[in-house]
């Protein structure tokens, strides 16, 4: 490739911007200077290219200040005193990114944890019925559905052409008494994604409700979920959200909560509660009166979470605010199309689609572990690599220097 284009690409990534940042109490502040994309600033420094965002996310500067602020107020710290976590708010930044509103959202302990709270809430699998699902769906949810057929359900995987799934293909699959289409926004495998609000329309018009892993989605690429008709959308934070292990969000249509029976029964669920046990308790008929919150919160909220990753959270949300997710996708597109121009003239194969605008980049290869594995810990370029395929995840701070030394420590295949 010629230096000419690659310092054109280099400019067009680096181009300023102005978004309005969200303060910690869910205030718009006034707008603040600039910032250019890629943005290494906001990230520690590092003598590795790491191109595995979609694995783990680099956790930024601010959102580990963010933390150790957090971690202030646990250790007494007196200049902690008055620190406030504020969970409600980071749900209402949430609620902003993916176009949702707060009450829809519930945090989740991770993407499956959210996945399989619902197919409990839907009455699966004794309640029967038919599912439809893809090969581009999670890995990690492929024993889920296995297990639905196994016991009782009807489960149709729709297979993947040419990296894609057809909506042709899902029209055939869904049919009248399907409950349920499961699928993931953006694959894992190779970065394609659904038209969510095609899958939508052709599920409702069956009568199915859907469910959308949505954590290669959001931060990375515009998400409306309003505007898409999904039913249920679950992510976890430690990807594009650039939170943490151990926390996520589920959302849950408002309108579908009727349908759903209550499966969960957490304290974190209850809007009132008054107990008739304890000394100088009020009398009662049972041990307690309680109330479910109307909400998802009251549908699928448990106990205790992660509070660490809710005030990491509180900055990083701000930050995807501040790019926009909009420019985030456009940044990284710039590098997208090199990888996906210069792989294959370096002889390998590309499994993601070349109209996806995620940020994904997969190839299948043989033996990619054994043979990628000792070059790129030499080279110090991170990437996943599994036993017959690797995949490339490009994120904000990324740059065209990145690329060209994953390029040159691949070689050719």
């Amino acid at each position: 490739m010629d230096i000419t284009r690659r310092e054109m690409l280099a400019v067009a990534g680096a181009l300023p911007f102005a978004g309005n940042a969200l303060a910690s109490d869910g205030a718009v502040p006034s707008v603040p200077a600039a910032r250019a994309l890629p943005d290494k600033s906001a990230f520690a420094a590092t003598d590795t290219a790491y191109l595995d965002s979609g694995s783990q996310h680099p956790i930024s500067l601010g959102g580990k200040a963010a933390v150790e602020r957090y971690l202030a107020m646990r250790t007494l710290d007196p200049a902690a005193a008055g620190y406030e976590l504020n969970q409600p708010g980071v749900l209402q930044k949430f609620a902003r990114l993916v176009n949702a509103d707060p009450d829809e959202l519930v945090f989740v302990q991770s993407t499956t944890a959210g996945e399989q709270m619902v197919l409990r809430a839907l009455g699966m699998p004794e309640s029967g019925g038919h599912i439809v699902t893809d090969t581009l769906h999670f890995f990690g949810s492929i024993p889920l559905y296995e297990e639905m057929a196994r016991q009782g359900m009807e489960v149709t995987w729709v297979a993947a052409r040419d990296g894609r799934i057809e909506l042709e293909d899902m029209r055939r699959a869904v049919r009248p008494g399907t409950k349920l289409v499961a699928l993931s926004l953006v694959s894992t495998v190779n970065g394609f994604q659904h038209d969510l609000k095609a899958v939508c329309d052709i599920a409702h018009e069956a009568g199915a409700l859907v469910f959308a892993d949505i954590i290669h989605a959001a931060g990375c690429v515009p998400i409306d979920l309003h505007a898409s008709g999904v039913d249920f959308a679950s992510t976890a934070s430690y990807k594009w959200l650039l939170g943490d292990f151990g926390l996520g969000f589920l959302y849950v249509r408002r309108s579908v909560l009727p349908l759903l029976r209550r499966a969960h029964f957490g304290y974190y669920a209850i809007s009132s509660f008054q107990s008739h046990i304890y000394p100088m308790d009020p009398p009662g008929e049972r041990v307690a009166d309680y109330q479910f919150r109307n909400d998802a919160q009251g549908s699928f909220a448990l106990g205790t979470y992660s509070h660490t990753t809710v005030a990491q959270l509180h900055h990083s949300l701000d930050y995807l605010q501040e790019l926009g997710v909009a420019n985030i996708q456009a940044h990284a597109q710039t590098l997208v199309r090199m990888l996906k121009e210069e792989l294959p003239r370096l002889g390998y194969t590309l499994l993601t689609p070349a109209e996806s605008r995620t940020p994904l980049v997969a190839c299948a290869l043989a033996d990619a572990s054994r043979v990628l594995g000792p070059k790129l810990n030499a080279a110090k370029v991170k990437i996943t690599t599994t036993a017959n395929r690797f995949r490339i995840s490009v994120s904000m701070f990324n740059d065209v220097r990145d690329i060209d030394r994953l390029l040159a420590t691949l070689g050719r295949a």
